[in-house]
C-alpha cells in the first residue's frame, strides 16, 4: 500500500548523521515507485497535495530523488532514522497531517489515486555503513548544508557474490582510504540493504552541487595507483555479481525535508510563489457609446 511506504518516511535530515555520532541516524527509509509515463503529471499534482498536507500539519519529512539517467520515469523517497520503531511512529505522523489536511475519506483517494499511477512500487530499509564511508562531514549541520546545497544524487548499486560481502567490503576500506589521503576531499557514503533487496547490496553515493562536478572527480585508477586498482578489479570481478550506476535529481516540489536543510538553499527548496502579474483593464474610448 502506498501509504506505508511512499509518504511514511518523516526524519530530522536525509542523511543526517555524522560518523561520530552514526547511532543517531543509521536506518534509511527508501520507497522507489516507477511512474507510468503517461501518468506523470497526475502524480505531480497528488505528490505535491500530500505534501502540503504534511507541511502544514507538522507530519512526515522527506526527501525526493527523480532518477533522470538510469530506468525513466524512476523516484526514490528518502529519509533517516534512528530505529525501526520511528519508522513506525512516522507513519502515525504521516496519515495524522493526512486526516487533518483532508479527511480519512478524501485521504484514502489521494493514495488510490497515486496507487493507480503507477508501474511497480519497492520499500527498502538501508544501513548506515560508516567504516566504509570516507570523508564524512563532522557534524549534523554539515551534513544537512551538503544536502540542502547539492542538486544530483550520484549513486552506484553493488550486489555481491552469495558470502562474498566480505571481499567486497575490503575494497571498499582501500577506497576510504584513498579518498581520504586525497587532496580534493569528496563525502562518500556507503550504506547497505538490510530489508527489502535480495542477496547483499551496498550503495555508494556521493552528492553533487552540478554535474560539472563529475568531470572533474579523480579516476579510480588514480585515486589508488597502479597495484591498488589492479587488485581492486581482480577482487571486484570475484566478489562482484553486478553494479549499477544511476544518477538523479533532487526534486524539492516531492520533498518535505527538514528545516536544516531548507536553510542550506531556501530558494530551492521553498521558493517563493510567482506572483501574478495584473492584467491591465481595458478602458473603452472616451465618448464611445456603449452597447444597449
Amino acid at each position: 500500500m502506498l501509504r506505508g511506504a511512499l509518504w511514511v518516511p518523516a526524519a530530522c535530515a536525509l542523511f543526517a548523521a555524522p560518523a561520530a555520532a552514526q547511532m543517531e541516524n543509521d536506518l534509511l527509509d527508501v520507497f522507489t515507485v516507477q511512474v507510468k509515463p503517461d501518468k506523470m503529471a497526475q502524480f505531480d499534482a497528488l505528490s505535491k497535495k500530500i505534501v502540503t498536507a504534511n507541511r502544514q500539519n507538522k507530519g512526515s519529512d522527506w526527501i525526493a530523488l527523480a532518477q533522470e539517467y538510469g530506468q525513466g520515469y524512476t523516484v526514490r523517497f528518502v529519509s533517516t532514522r534512528p530505529t525501526f520503531a520511528a519508522i513506525e511512529e512516522s507513519g502515525q505522523a504521516f496519515m495524522a497531517a493526512m486526516n487533518k489536511a483532508y479527511g480519512k475519506a478524501a485521504a484514502e483517494q489521494i493514495f488510490h489515486d497515486v496507487d493507480s499511477c503507477l508501474v511497480s512500487t519497492q520499500s527498502e530499509i538501508r544501513r548506515r555503513r560508516w567504516e566504509l564511508s570516507s570523508n564524512v562531514p563532522a557534524n549534523a549541520g554539515a551534513m544537512a548544508t551538503m544536502i540542502g546545497e547539492a542538486r544530483w544524487v550520484q549513486t552506484t548499486i553493488v550486489h555481491a557474490r552469495p558470502g562474498q560481502g566480505q571481499k567486497v567490503e575490503e575494497q571498499m576500506r582501500a577506497v576510504k582510504a584513498a579518498n581520504e589521503k586525497a587532496a580534493t576531499k569528496v563525502t562518500v557514503l556507503v550504506s547497505q540493504a538490510v530489508a527489502g533487496q535480495t542477496g547483499t547490496v551496498y550503495y555508494v553515493t556521493t552528492f553533487r552541487k552540478s554535474l560539472g562536478e563529475i568531470d572533474t572527480a579523480t579516476p579510480l585508477a588514480k585515486l589508488l595507483g597502479e597495484e591498488g586498482y589492479a587488485t581492486f578489479l581482480k577482487a571486484s570481478s570475484e566478489a562482484v555479481l553486478t553494479t549499477e550506476s544511476t544518477l538523479s535529481r533532487l526534486r524539492p516540489d516531492w520533498s518535505n525535508p527538514a528545516e536544516p536543510i531548507v536553510a542550506a538553499a531556501p530558494d530551492f527548496w521553498r521558493p517563493k510563489p510567482v506572483a501574478a502579474s495584473r492584467t491591465a483593464k481595458e478602458e473603452a474610448p472616451k465618448g464611445a457609446a456603449k452597447k444597449q
